[in-house]
Formats: structure tokens, sequence, C-alpha cells
């Protein structure tokens, strides 16, 4: 997964930049994520909870965007993207979306990484 962060020292604002089919997670951190410490956190304790087999599937509902993480890995898919489910189930269930430019997934570890460098990027 390719990224560079961006800040825009006009507007103060910070924004992420991502390879083609990682795409979506740039404004993924733009709009739900944003400088929020608490969200940071909430979402690294959900990493860990996984990771120690506390909780097996999460579904994190944002205004725009959902977070679907696993035992191994994240999605992020714009909230439409689940509107259709039971006519999509079965082509999601096997990772063949039909709509593939509204949703993006890598493994939990490298999205722990992404995490980590976004913390260190906006403070």
């Amino acid at each position: 997964m390719e990224y560079e962060f961006i800040h825009d020292s006009l507007t103060g604002s910070a924004s992420a930049r991502f390879s083609m089919e990682h795409e979506i997670m740039g404004p993924w951190l733009e709009v739900e994520l944003g400088r929020d410490i608490s969200k940071l956190t909430m979402l690294f304790d959900v990493i860990d909870n996984l990771s120690e087999r506390q909780q097996k599937d999460v579904f994190i509902t944002g205004s725009e965007y959902t977070l679907v993480f696993s035992e191994d890995s994240v999605r992020v898919a714009q909230n439409s993207h689940f509107e259709n489910l039971d006519e999509d189930e079965r082509l999601i269930e096997e990772g063949l979306s039909s709509d593939q430019d509204h949703s993006a997934e890598c493994g939990i570890e490298d999205f722990r990484e992404l995490l980590v460098k976004w913390s260190n990027f906006i403070k």
C-alpha cells in the first residue's frame, strides 16, 4: 500500500493520497478520522482486541465510510456500498465487490502502521 501525507500550510489541513487500489483510504482518513486522537485510540483498541481474539469481526460505521475488521484484514468502504448488501452478498463474500472503486482492503498490520504514521503526521 503506497501513500503520502500532505500538509496544507494555508489551511492547516492534513490530507492523504493513496495508490489507486487503496485510493478510498485517503478520504476515509480525512473525513472519518481527521485529527481526532480519541478515534485513533479506539481503532488501536479494536486492533488489539482482534489480535488478542477478544473480538472476531467489527463494523464501525462513520458518517460516510464503514470499516470492516476481521482477524487479519480491514476493509474501508463507502456506506453506500452496504445499502444493497442482499443483492451483492455473494459477490462481497467472494471479494468481488461490484463496486470496487468504493472500497479497499489491507492487512491489519498494514492498517496499524498506517494509523501510527497518520498519528505522527497530525501531531
